[in-house]
């Protein structure tokens, strides 16, 4: 997610290593992706489940290994944020395909990360701006991905609120649904949140930025 980048520390070094501590877990953490798709299309929910849960709940243990190593590089700062982003496609595309959540989560959160990652790329290329991660949305981040791994099993499954007849709203009409749906919900609400933060906060350092030229 380029467009909230999180900013070095003046006194920050960063090497071009790339056989790096960190750098191998984003490694394995990209490699489990494939394992859990196959997994998770052919019927084995709970190690899908499994798999899934550790690659995206470790996903504070390779930038926590790298500043406390101090083994930060060039090629982690890329692979790191790299592989949440495939987490995160990948995680919701699965739910959606194997019929747990409707396209429009998909839709979505695609379009969001999509959104991030080329206006940030655009920010730091022409501008060499870039806008600090907030806490809120590694919370939004951590909410999908717990929310995700939950509707793998499809369960516990509780009666819906029966406020709409739509289909497409699980939760709020009155089908039996998975708990785990409420998470999705509080991490989307979270993610429109802080995309708008972080485009105020973009837009406020580009109109700086202009006066000073």
């Amino acid at each position: 997610m380029a467009l909230a980048a999180v900013e070095n520390n003046a006194d920050e070094e960063i090497s071009n290593k790339i056989l790096t501590a960190p750098n191998v877990i984003s490694a394995v953490r990209l490699l489990l992706v494939p394992i859990y798709l196959w997994m998770l299309f052919n019927g084995h929910d709970v190690a899908a489940l499994v798999l899934f849960s550790i690659a995206a709940l470790t996903d504070f243990v390779d930038g926590q290994v790298a500043r406390r190593t101090h083994q930060v590089s060039r090629l982690g700062k890329i692979l790191d944020p790299a592989v949440d982003t495939v987490l995160m496609f990948t995680g919701v595309l699965g739910v959606v395909l194997i019929g747990r959540l409707p396209a429009w989560f998909a839709v979505l959160i695609l379009a969001r990360e999509a959104f991030l990652l080329v206006g940030g790329g655009v920010l730091i290329k022409k501008h060499s701006i870039t806008v600090p991660v907030i806490y809120p949305g590694k919370v939004a981040t951590t909410l999908l991905f717990v929310g995700f791994a939950g509707m793998f099993l499809n369960a516990p499954v509780l009666p819906g609120l029966g406020l709409t007849d739509v289909s497409w709203l699980p939760g709020f009409n009155g089908s039996d649904c998975a708990v785990w749906v409420w998470f999705v919900y509080v991490g989307l609400v979270l993610q429109v949140g802080v995309t708008v933060y972080y485009c105020r906060q973009a837009w406020s350092k580009l109109s700086e930025r202009r006066k000073a030229r």
